[in-house]
């Protein structure tokens, strides 16, 4: 249609309310930055070394610490731990123990029978003196077996003419005393040498097998003497 025809077409678009469309407009582009290589950060060199043969030797142990022995003991010495340990065994402990109860229960029916006497009961006075007869009894036979036992355990190791005597009541350290004396005298030998201790674990400190074994010697004329490198030692010469 030529130029009309284009005229035309801008009459009819104008009276419809339309418009040629707008120029889009063109926004500038931006300028692309540049971008540069990242920076790397300089990395803590480590210098790795080939390992040598010391390197994979095994490390040294600490120098070896020489340990004290126990002492040697003396003559007449016995190893303290084990008088100790024999002192708290089980079964020792278990014996002294029955005996301390049969014991008390002795001095409570002598005591209820005195008095059951004294008010003219005389049958339950009787009575009461006979039961605590039984536990008296009782109690002596089982601090016997206990004095039996711990002789027989402390003296396991001990030399020819040497007699340990821990662990033992007054009365029964003496009895094994007079019994080892007379051995050691028919055997002729020239000493005996009795291990009483020095009283560290008796009452009050206080040493008791060793002057009731004092006064025994006297009475039987055998001389006796402290050990001067053990107070706890009697030395006795039978000949």
């Amino acid at each position: 249609m030529g130029v009309l025809g284009d005229l035309f077409q801008a009459v009819v678009r104008l009276f419809s309310g339309g418009g040629a469309p707008p120029a889009r407009s063109e926004v500038p582009a931006k300028p692309t930055r540049q971008q540069r290589p990242p920076v790397q950060q300089p990395q803590e060199q480590r210098h790795h070394r080939r390992k040598t043969p010391d390197d994979l030797s095994v490390p040294s142990k600490k120098p070896f610490e020489k340990q004290s022995l126990p002492q040697t003991r003396r003559e007449g010495d016995r190893l303290p731990e084990q008088n100790q340990i024999n002192q708290h065994n089980e079964h020792y402990v278990v014996l002294r123990a029955e005996a301390t109860r049969e014991g008390d229960l002795m001095a409570q029916c002598y005591r209820q029978s005195h008095e059951a006497y004294q008010q003219g009961q005389g049958a339950l006075a009787k009575e009461l003196s006979e039961k605590g007869g039984e536990h008296k009894r009782r109690m002596e036979r089982l601090n016997a077996e206990a004095g039996a036992w711990i002789f027989r355990e402390n003296n396991l190791d001990s030399k020819p003419g040497e007699v340990d005597l821990h662990g033992l009541y007054v009365k029964e350290a003496v009895m094994y005393a007079e019994g080892a004396i007379d051995k050691a005298q028919r055997r002729g030998d020239s000493e005996i040498r009795l291990i009483v201790g020095k009283g560290l674990h008796s009452d009050g400190q206080v040493a008791k097998i060793k002057p009731a074994l004092e006064e025994l010697m006297k009475r039987r004329g055998l001389p006796a003497d402290t050990d001067p490198d053990n107070a706890g030692l009697l030395v006795v010469r039978l000949r």
